[in-house]
C-alpha cells in the first residue's frame, strides 16, 4: 500500500513539474520582461503615447473593442428572436385502413426561434408542418409527441402543445341507408315541384369504432338545389352530393362513410290547377244596422295554383277576405291574396274587390233539420224533445240575394266534440249558408241532447 501511495505522489510532481517547465516559468519570465521594459523606458513610453499618431492608434483599439462587443451584444439579440405560427395543421401517421384514433387536435402553433434572417429563410423552405407518428402505437390510451419537420436548420422551434393524449381502437363498418335533404329549395322556380329523388347509391358503408356507429341514427345526402343550372320540367342530376351521419337528434356524427358523394337524379313537374277565387267577409262582420252586401266582385274570378298534384286535388277554391263589419256605403278594396297550404306559387298576387251595399231585407226559413258531428264512434246521441231536431232560420241580406236563396243550402249543425262520457248536455246551434252576402240566425240557439253508449 505504501508503495503504491509513493508511485502515486511521484507521478503527480512529475505532472507538476511538467506544467511549472512548459507554462508557469515561461509565463513568469514574460512578464518580468515587460517589468523591466517599462522600468527602463518609463519616460519613452509616456512621451509616445503623448503624440497625436499614438492617441489616434489608441482611440482605433478603443473603437474597435466597443464594435466588436457591440456586434457580439447584437448578435445575441437577434439570436434571441422568436416568432409564433397559429393553427397550423396537425398530420396523424397511422393505418387508418385498420384503426380510428381520437383526441389529436385539427391545428397547433409552432413558435420559430432564431434570429430574423434565418426565421424568415425558414418559413420559405417548404415544410411537412406538424406531424404525430401512431405507427408503433397499439389499441390503447398514449401520451404523444408532436413534431415539426421542416428543412431549413438554423432555427430552434416549440410546439404548443408538445404532448397530447389520443386514444386508438380498431375500426369497423357497418351499412346505412342513405336518404337525402333538400338544401336551398328557395333558389328552383316555385313553379316547379320535385316529384322524386333518386340517389346512385342507396345503402352506404360507415367506418369507425364501435361506440361512435352505435350513434349513428341515419346518414342523409345533402342536395344543393341551387346547383342546378337552369332547371325545368323533367330529370336533372347533381353530382357529388356530400354524405353526413346524424344521430338520433340530428346532431353530426364524425365517422368514415363510402362512398364520401352520391349523385341525385331529380324528376321535376310543373303541376297547375285554375280556381275561382272566392270573396268572403271576414268571420263575424255584420255591415251595419239596416244594410246588407249587395255583391262583392273580384277583379278576377279565377287564379292558377301551383303545386305537388296532391295538394291541388285538395283546393276547389282560393279564399279572398275582406272587412265589411259596419260598412254603409260602397266601398273598393286592395287585397293581398294569400297562398293556400301546399301551394308553392299562384298566378295573381293581388285583387281589387268592388263592394256594394243596399238596404237590408230578411227571410224566415222553416224546418231546417239539426245535424250532429264530431261524436265518438262509440257513443249514440237522442234529442230530449221535438223542437230539438229541428229550427227556423232568419236570413238576412238583400233583396237580390234572398229571392236567389237555395234554402236546401242552409246547415244547421251542433258541435259535440266535448261530449265524450254518457249523459245530458246542452250545446249550441250554429247556421250557414254558401252565400256569402247573406247572414244566417237560428231562432232555436240551444238544444239539449242525451249521449249513451251504443
Amino acid at each position: 500500500m505504501k508503495k503504491l501511495i509513493k508511485k502515486i505522489l511521484r507521478f503527480i510532481g512529475k505532472i507538476i513539474m511538467f506544467f511549472d517547465k512548459i507554462i508557469i516559468t515561461p509565463l513568469m519570465k514574460v512578464i518580468l520582461k515587460i517589468g523591466d521594459f517599462f522600468k527602463n523606458n518609463g519616460k519613452g513610453i509616456e512621451n509616445f503615447l503623448t503624440t497625436k499618431k499614438a492617441l489616434l492608434v489608441i482611440a482605433l483599439i478603443f473603437a474597435f473593442i466597443a464594435f466588436y462587443k457591440l456586434d457580439k451584444d447584437s448578435n445575441i439579440m437577434m439570436n434571441s428572436y422568436a416568432e409564433r405560427l397559429n393553427n397550423e395543421p396537425v398530420t396523424a401517421i397511422y393505418n387508418d385502413e385498420s384503426y380510428v384514433v381520437e383526441g389529436i387536435p385539427k391545428s397547433a402553433d409552432v413558435v420559430l426561434i432564431g434570429n430574423k434572417s434565418n426565421i424568415y429563410l425558414a418559413k420559405q423552405y417548404p415544410t411537412k408542418g406538424i406531424t404525430v407518428d401512431l405507427r408503433e402505437l397499439s389499441v390503447g390510451t398514449h401520451k404523444v409527441e408532436l413534431k415539426y419537420s421542416q428543412s431549413f436548420g438554423f432555427v430552434d422551434y416549440t410546439i404548443d402543445p408538445s404532448y397530447v393524449t389520443v386514444v386508438i381502437y380498431d375500426k369497423i363498418s357497418a351499412s346505412r341507408e342513405a336518404t337525402y335533404e333538400l338544401l336551398h329549395r328557395e333558389s328552383l322556380d316555385s313553379k316547379l315541384d320535385i316529384t322524386d329523388v333518386t340517389l346512385s347509391k342507396s345503402e352506404v358503408t360507415i367506418k369507425g369504432n364501435e361506440k361512435t356507429l352505435q350513434k349513428v341514427g341515419y346518414v342523409k345526402a345533402l342536395i344543393d338545389l341551387s346547383n342546378l343550372v337552369n332547371p325545368k320540367a323533367g330529370e336533372a342530376t347533381i353530382k357529388n352530393c356530400k354524405l353526413v351521419a346524424y344521430d338520433d337528434n340530428g346532431e353530426v356524427v364524425n365517422v368514415e362513410i363510402l362512398p364520401e358523394t352520391v349523385d341525385a337524379t331529380i324528376k321535376l313537374s310543373s303541376s297547375s290547377k285554375t280556381v275561382p277565387i272566392k270573396v268572403m267577409p271576414n268571420d263575424g262582420d255584420k255591415p251595419a244596422l239596416g244594410y246588407a252586401i249587395m255583391s262583392l266582385t273580384p277583379s278576377s274570378n279565377s287564379i292558377e295554383i301551383y303545386g305537388s298534384e296532391e295538394a291541388l286535388e285538395k283546393i276547389e277554391f282560393v279564399p279572398v277576405y275582406v272587412d265589411t263589419n259596419g260598412v254603409s256605403e260602397n266601398k273598393s278594396y286592395t287585397v293581398n291574396i294569400k297562398k293556400p297550404n301546399g301551394v308553392r306559387d299562384i298566378s295573381i298576387k293581388t285583387i281589387t274587390v268592388n263592394l256594394t251595399v243596399t238596404k237590408e231585407s230578411q227571410k224566415e226559413i222553416s224546418n231546417v233539420p239539426i245535424i250532429h258531428e264530431n261524436l265518438s264512434n262509440d257513443l249514440a246521441v237522442m234529442t230530449t224533445s221535438e223542437s230539438n231536431v229541428k229550427t227556423s232560420v232568419i236570413v238576412k241580406g238583400s233583396e237580390d240575394a234572398l229571392k236567389d236563396l237555395d234554402e236546401s243550402k242552409i246547415t244547421a249543425t251542433i258541435d259535440l266534440s266535448k261530449c265524450t262520457n254518457p249523459g245530458e248536455y246542452e250545446v249550441d246551434v250554429k247556421v250557414s249558408g254558401e252565400d256569402v252576402r247573406l247572414s244566417y240566425e237560428a231562432k232555436t240557439t240551444k238544444v239539449k241532447v242525451i249521449i249513451r253508449k251504443k
